[in-house]
């Protein structure tokens, strides 16, 4: 399958970051240097895609004078206003003009730092799917304390990944037949999702081992972004999880109907 077109939801108001998105739509705030939606870019383009689609809305001339073409970095940016909030599902029923005719095409909450090998979606979406989720270990809020069953404490886990519940990553390979579930405004968590999972229409991916991946909602979340970016920018070339090969484990797809 091949797949050249992504789509990056950036309509939100990330008011949970305010006051700096009073003046800079989430996606385009500075992570370790870059704005997110050009760690986005340079993460898609490892993978063959050329054109970006980018859904905004608040501030959306910011995007344009920042972003322009996407000529600057190699790709091509067309862009999909939305004129009120309409949701990420709303914001996408938008962009299919754009879409209509693609093989298949994968869509990115414009929120979301990420390494994940994307071959292992399209090696999901197979016949009778309408799109394949990516799932990552849920990231523990808290720090953990590991004991015995005496009673005697052995170590301290600083956060860790809790490998037995996995979260949405808020990344996506859908096939156009997703536009006769979209409706004109809502988000596709709420949605569409929780039909199309009944309908036995979705497929999920899991990443175990990913060493980059970050939903940026508050200013917490940004800060551990740029101290997770900068710790592997010390990794020797070769080292670091983008080239890395992906290598799907035993049982990392659900969803077989």
């Amino acid at each position: 399958m091949s797949v050249t077109k992504a789509v990056v939801l950036a309509g939100g108001l990330g008011k949970r970051l305010k006051p700096l998105t009073d003046n800079t739509p989430k996606p385009l705030i500075e992570v370790a240097g870059k704005p997110i939606i050009v760690h986005q870019m340079n993460w898609l383009k490892r993978f063959g895609i050329e054109e970006f689609i980018v859904t905004i809305g608040h501030l959306k001339e910011r995007f344009m004078e920042v972003l322009g073409s996407g000529k600057r970095y190699g790709v091509h940016v067309s862009y999909v206003v939305e004129e009120e909030p309409l949701g990420t599902a709303g914001g996408l029923n938008n962009a299919e003009p754009l879409l209509d005719r693609e093989e298949a095409f994968y869509v990115v909450n414009g929120d979301v730092i990420t390494d994940i090998d994307l071959r292992g979606l399209s090696d999901g979406l197979e016949e009778g799917f309408i799109g394949v989720l990516a799932l990552v270990p849920l990231p523990s809020p808290y720090g953990v304390v590991v004991s015995s069953n005496e009673g005697v404490i052995k170590r301290f886990d600083e956060k860790p990944l809790l490998r037995e519940h996995w979260i949405n990553a808020g990344v996506y390979l859908f096939k156009p037949k997703i536009f006769d579930h979209l409706p004109e405004r809502g988000d596709l968590e709420r949605a569409v999702f929780p039909r199309l999972a009944k309908m036995g229409k979705l497929r999920a991916v899991k990443y175990p081992n990913s060493e980059i991946w970050k939903s940026i909602d508050t200013w917490k979340d940004l800060e551990e972004a740029e101290e997770m970016l900068k710790r592997l920018n010390f990794l020797k070339p070769g080292d670091h999880p983008l080239e890395k090969t992906f290598k799907p484990y035993a049982g990392d797809r659900q969803g077989k109907g």
